[in-house]
């Protein structure tokens, strides 16, 4: 009788990512994002302007493509992480979203800010379920 060596096992796959995989992964992304938080509480701490804070957290943003790196940590979610990234990315999701902050600018100056805020609530109400008939439309 001969004995055979143990057969190595192959390398197969990794199905999960570890905390160090991510990091490596996307680590421009979260610095970017630590840079973000950093500015926006010493901002905060030191009572900048809100709409001065918005303002450079968007265009720092922007250029630095911190907005597509976000959504591209959330496509990573199983199952509803692309469908959300899919979503995110419609364009008619930003213009009624856009709209409605218009629309409230509007309704602000000329006295109208407890409606404001309801109707502010109903588009985001609006806007969730959008996007969860979307993520069980194509679940289903």
């Amino acid at each position: 009788m001969t004995d055979k060596p143990p057969e190595k096992k192959k390398n197969s796959p990794k199905l999960h990512i570890t905390i160090k995989d991510f990091i490596l992964a996307f680590w421009k992304t979260v610095v970017v994002w630590v840079i973000i938080g950093v500015f926006v509480a010493v901002a905060l701490h030191y009572e900048v302007d809100k709409a001065v804070i918005g303002g450079v957290v968007v265009v720092f943003g922007l250029i630095t493509q911190a907005f597509v790196g976000l959504i591209s940590i959330i496509a990573l979610v199983p199952l509803v992480g692309p469908i959300v990234a899919k979503l995110l990315a419609l364009p008619i999701f930003w213009l009624i979203n856009a709209l409605g902050y218009f629309v409230s600018i509007v309704a602000i100056k000329k006295g109208y800010s407890k409606d404001v805020l309801n109707y502010r609530v109903l588009t985001i109400v609006l806007l969730i379920g959008i996007v969860i008939g979307y993520i069980i439309g194509k679940l289903v």
